[in-house]
């Protein structure tokens, strides 16, 4: 009950909005009585709350089995998160949109929890960075925290306009941002090659 309460609440959070969404829709959506609902949830917010961290979740996870991994290059594992961050839009659109817009909902008891998370994923992604400038990869004079700043930006964004069925695939779009993000959008010189 408490998976089909959420599953039905993030179809109308996505579609209507967590505001104009009342208790009383969510309920009547999977034919059940607020009685159900607040034996699961103590309010609509705590609902958002758990939407916002189980997406959080889910992307932490993946984040932690791609920058552990001993075989993977810190270019690989950057090119890895950002595919990641792509294919989610996919299987997690709804969830994401909904973290992004609706979280500003939330009082700052669940809003800890969930800053707490992000930034997580955030240092995980700088950290990152700075193994990657350590080891050579990256160039030496990059700023690790900005750079990781906008690393996110690029990719956090691209679930409100990417569309995966569309012109461009998951891989083609985790390719073009790489690129941009590994070397920018100026052109080679004569007779500079580059790598991909």
């Amino acid at each position: 009950m408490k998976e089909k309460l959420r599953e039905v609440s993030i179809e109308l959070f996505e579609r209507k909005g967590f505001k104009e969404t009342s208790v009383q829709e969510i309920v009547e959506a999977i034919g059940a009585t607020k009685g159900a609902f607040y034996y699961y949830y103590k309010s609509k917010e705590e609902l958002l709350c758990d939407i916002c961290v189980s997406y959080l979740d889910d992307l932490l996870r993946q984040q932690a089995c791609i920058v552990q991994d001993p075989e993977k290059s810190c270019t690989e594992k950057l090119r890895a998160i950002v595919h990641m961050v792509i294919c989610n839009i996919r299987t997690r659109k709804k969830s994401a949109r909904i973290f992004f817009r609706e979280m500003r909902h939330l009082a700052d008891d669940h809003l800890a929890e969930i800053r707490a998370k992000r930034r997580l994923f955030r240092k995980r992604y700088e950290q990152l960075v700075r193994e990657g400038i350590a080891r050579g990869e990256f160039k030496p004079s990059l700023h690790a925290e900005m750079i990781t700043f906008g690393l996110l930006g690029i990719t956090n964004w691209s679930y409100y306009w990417f569309r995966p069925d569309g012109d461009i695939s998951e891989e083609e779009l985790t390719d073009i941002f790489v690129d941009f993000i590994l070397h920018g959008i100026k052109a080679p010189r004569a007779g500079e090659k580059r790598s991909k």
